[in-house]
């Protein structure tokens, strides 16, 4: 069965580690066509697990990311599965000797591909949710000239300190399973998957989420059934040391950890050019509205617009909130309308 995507050998990357990643692949789909100017191009990177299918659903006619009127590209990020994994690269980059990879390293991979292949030099929009979003904001930081405007939906431009403890809480439930053996895994995690779901369950949804039992009107019979057809499912997907790779990647998420900034975070924040859409949920439990507020107080052009909505995280990825994908839909309709 032929794949939906593409994939693009970006040769031999040297990583911000020093490490070199051999025959680095990025895995990515394309969607309407460029224009003779090459200016329509929206760029839209994968969240964590998450493949370029799962965030189809919002590129759609009539939709903000309307693919009659632009170019966009998902590229995948590194970790997911389809682009250079653990999962999918060869020895001896296997196991515990599989490099750690950086947004930093993400992003100018994903900028080669849209020169070389494409010939891009200019993108309209870089948009993004959660690790997609974290990724707006290095493309922003990486290519001032390059990025004319962000949309950043429940993200951050650094790992907040509580965030990052949420995260290490997901470590430790799946690599808890006896499968995981010296820093790999050794066979299929069973328990690992189901203690993993369960702890990213109670904070990617709100208290007011569970309260009300919103659940029941997605299609879930009781709690327990929500927790294990949709959580327990969704990351028993994936392969366990990809999990694990994408989760460092977001724990050192931090466009000021570069030699141009040495992480003064407020000077990588007066760096970007680009025009920025801060749109954190307000009832999010790990990217807050003041991580955004504060980054707002060194950003040149950007406007602060929370979504209200009590499913937390989710709400950025809204494929089951209709009310919540209307309002990022309005929001981003109107950032690409800004000069």
């Amino acid at each position: 069965m032929n794949p939906d995507y593409q994939t693009w050998d970006a040769g031999n990357v040297v990583l911000q580690s020093g490490r070199t990643f051999q025959a680095m692949k990025i895995a990515y789909k394309t969607y309407g066509r460029l224009n003779p100017a090459r200016s329509n191009v929206i760029v839209f990177p994968t969240s964590y697990s998450a493949h370029h299918t799962d965030l189809e659903w919002l590129v759609r006619k009539g939709g903000a990311l309307d693919p009659e009127r632009y170019f966009i590209v998902i590229p995948n990020l590194f970790g997911n599965g389809l682009s250079s994994s653990p999962s999918n690269t060869p020895w001896p980059l296997t196991g515990d000797r599989y490099p750690d990879v950086t947004y930093h390293d993400a992003v100018r991979v994903q900028q080669r591909l849209l020169a070389e292949v494409f010939g891009i030099s200019t993108v309209q929009l870089v948009y993004g949710w959660s690790m997609g979003a974290m990724q707006a904001y290095h493309w922003a930081v990486a290519f001032p000239d390059l990025v004319e405007r962000i949309a950043v939906v429940c993200g951050a431009a650094r790992c907040a300190p509580h965030n990052a403890v949420f995260l290490e809480s997901v470590r430790a439930a799946l690599s808890a399973d006896a499968a995981y053996q010296d820093g790999v895994f050794k066979a299929r995690p069973v328990r690992g998957y189901r203690a993993m779901g369960r702890v990213y369950a109670g904070w990617a949804l709100s208290q007011e989420f569970y309260r009300e039992e919103v659940w029941r009107s997605i299609g879930f019979s009781s709690l327990e059934d929500f927790i294990v057809r949709f959580w327990e499912a969704n990351f028993s997907r994936r392969d366990p040391a990809d999990l694990l790779a994408q989760l460092w990647t977001w724990q050192h998420g931090d466009i000021s950890a570069h030699p141009d900034f040495n992480g003064d975070l407020p000077k990588a924040l007066a760096s970007i050019r680009a025009r920025a859409l801060l749109m954190p949920g307000d009832h999010d439990l790990y990217f807050r509205v003041e991580d955004n507020r504060r980054e707002m107080q060194h950003l040149k052009q950007a406007e602060l617009k929370p979504i209200p909505s009590i499913w937390g995280h989710r709400a950025g990825n809204p494929a089951q909130s209709p009310e919540d994908a209307a309002c990022i839909e309005h929001a981003v309709r109107q950032l690409l309308a800004a000069a």
